[in-house]
């Protein structure tokens, strides 16, 4: 599961290292690979050897939801379900189905914004390892299109069965799964005694208590800035923080840029906003809505909010233009500390 490396910076804290490193201030940092992305764990105790042994239970379990919801391995479930489009139904475990049961909603009430059926254009679109700068043949985008439809998800609860109508259909978690799986990791710490820590999956963050007496700080990442760049920051506690960027998988081609969220009714990249930050109770739901609301653009994702009476999340945009926008509930605690870099 490829996923974006970074969208959201912790700030206010040295830059990630390969193993691990313990502070002063007893915060211990932690860092792995797993879902296709670096994924960070910071725990704020006195207890090394019970943090050390925890951060291995997180990349345990991330590779685990990994192995099950992955496209880039034939075994795993996801890829059994996209073997059999047009066949058959395919039966998968209680968590495979409630994720891809959890999209399904998401796309029924965005009418298809949000769908993973985009899976169809794996392979064409070149943003992973294989990215080269090249463009597909528009014909081939055109053809691509007639297998993207969630209306063609069948999903059986009784049986546990996922089924895609269509010879052609793939399905991708990517867009989803890895908020479930900090979700996860989240339960495991709090399972084990852990009361103050971040979880960090490429764009996706949980962040729980605080560090010491002080808030956890995390900063939103300048879409046209150095890696390192911030334009905004914000005090967290008990709530997750998950940025959809068009800068990490991507290049630009006469002036143009081209990224891997893409549109599933026009098969090409969302061109509305360079990023948008969703803040969630949990990261399940902040990861499946940053697309969304990153698609659609702060007009459009406002018109949805008040259609559908979303009141789960809190969102900051920075639109085409550069321009940066949230809803009220953030406008308090966030920070805007420089104007994002301007840039194609």
């Amino acid at each position: 599961m490829r996923a974006l490396a970074f969208a959201l910076l912790v700030a206010l804290v040295a830059p990630l290292r390969p193993a691990l490193a313990a502070d002063p201030d007893r915060k211990f940092v932690y860092t792995g690979s797993a879902m296709g992305t670096i994924v960070t764990v910071f725990l704020w105790t006195d207890d090394e050897a019970k943090a050390a042994r925890a951060a291995d239970d997180v990349f345990t379990e991330m590779k685990r939801i990994d192995m099950l919801m992955t496209t880039w391995t034939p075994d795993s479930e996801v890829s059994k379900v996209n073997q059999a489009a047009g066949t058959r139904p395919v039966a998968v475990s209680a968590e495979t189905f409630a994720v891809i049961a959890r999209a399904y909603d998401v796309s029924r009430r965005t009418r298809g914004v949000f769908d993973i059926t985009v899976g169809a254009f794996k392979g064409l679109w070149k943003f992973d390892e294989d990215m080269d700068g090249t463009l597909p043949d528009p014909a081939e985008v055109k053809k691509r299109l007639a297998s993207i439809g969630w209306k063609h998800l069948v999903l059986d609860p009784r049986k546990r069965t996922v089924f895609l109508k269509k010879p052609h259909m793939q399905i991708t978690l990517g867009g989803i799964a890895k908020g479930y799986a900090v979700d996860k990791c989240k339960e495991l710490l709090h399972k084990q005694g852990f009361v103050d820590f971040m979880i960090q999956a490429g764009g996706d963050m949980y962040i729980s208590g605080k560090k010491g007496a002080d808030p956890w700080v995390v900063g939103i990442r300048d879409p046209r800035g150095a890696p390192d760049a911030m334009f905004a920051l914000a005090p967290v506690e008990n709530h997750s923080f998950s940025t959809s960027g068009d800068y990490e998988r991507g290049f630009v081609k006469d002036g143009v840029r081209y990224h891997h969220i893409l549109d599933p009714r026009t098969g090409q990249p969302a061109r509305a906003s360079r990023s948008v930050t969703v803040r969630a109770k949990d990261a399940f739901t902040a990861d499946a809505w940053s697309k969304v609301l990153f698609i659609l653009g702060p007009e459009e994702a406002r018109a949805l909010i008040k259609r559908e009476k979303l009141t789960d999340f809190e969102v900051v945009w920075v639109d085409d233009k550069n321009q940066v926008s949230m809803t009220k509930g953030i406008e308090s605690t966030l920070r805007i500390v420089k104007q994002p870099t301007p840039g194609p």
